[in-house]
């Protein structure tokens, strides 16, 4: 694990979105495409904006590069809370980038269906494969969820390599999400997490004792490189090196 500490939220989102550029790259030689999972939120928007921007668009081989969802909300693609209408917004459009390189949830099913759904897609991208993102972002909310990986949901001892509909019942809302067994396939995981709310959390899932029914990010643990990439805000809480 790999911590890059700046001292402002801009400074996070490039260092961030130079990594991108960098892991796109070494993707793109080694295997001729890149394959990455965008998380949601407001925090993503910035990264994806300044990505979409004339200081990085020209940087990556989009037409090389193909979208999937850490998680999504069970709202209509159109929805303002949709996951991949941000990423549309923000990124997707912008760049012109091809409808056969994005795989969104299928939201217009019902959640167990989507979640089923979006693995066989998963499944038939990767073929013989294993399922292995180049780069998955993930954030982190301030109770300690990544993804739609929610505390004491059931979700978090599933051990099926896929995605899986999640029931919040305080929310009284249905999500789907990628499991922590395929997001820990991946090459490589970047946390984006900024911001003084999120100190807690940050010192919760880095530092404190293992409980990942109360800090579910404790469960990422991928086989390949994860990076943490935080203001010194977030990192507030964390032990002085």
């Amino acid at each position: 694990m790999e911590l890059h500490i700046n001292p402002t939220a801009e400074q996070v989102l490039t260092d961030l979105a130079d990594y991108f550029v960098a892991q796109a790259g070494r993707a793109i030689a080694a295997r001729g495409r890149f394959v990455v999972a965008l998380s949601g939120g407001n925090s993503p928007r910035k990264l994806y904006e300044l990505l979409a921007s004339p200081a990085y668009r020209e940087k990556v081989a989009w037409p090389q590069v193909f979208f999937f969802f850490g998680d999504e909300r069970n709202v209509p693609a159109t929805d303002a809370e949709s996951n991949y209408r941000m990423a549309n917004e923000a990124l997707l459009e912008p760049l012109g980038i091809a409808a056969a390189q994005v795989f969104a949830v299928d939201t217009t099913l019902p959640p167990a269906a989507a979640a089923a759904a979006y693995t066989r897609t998963i499944q038939h991208f990767f073929g013989a494969e294993e399922a292995c993102f180049d780069l998955i972002l993930l954030g982190l909310g301030d109770n300690s969820h990544t993804a739609s990986l929610f505390p004491h949901t059931p979700v978090l001892h599933d051990a099926s390599v896929g995605a899986r509909e999640v029931f919040l019942a305080d929310k009284n809302v249905f999500r789907i999400t990628l499991t922590a067994p395929l997001l820990n396939q991946a090459r490589a995981v970047a946390f984006l997490v900024y911001g003084e709310d999120k100190a807690a959390a940050v010192r919760h899932v880095l530092h404190d004792a293992r409980d990942v029914d109360e800090f579910p990010a404790q469960l990422i643990a991928p086989a390949g490189e994860t990076h943490w990439f935080l203001d010194q805000a977030a990192a507030a809480l964390l032990p002085k090196l």
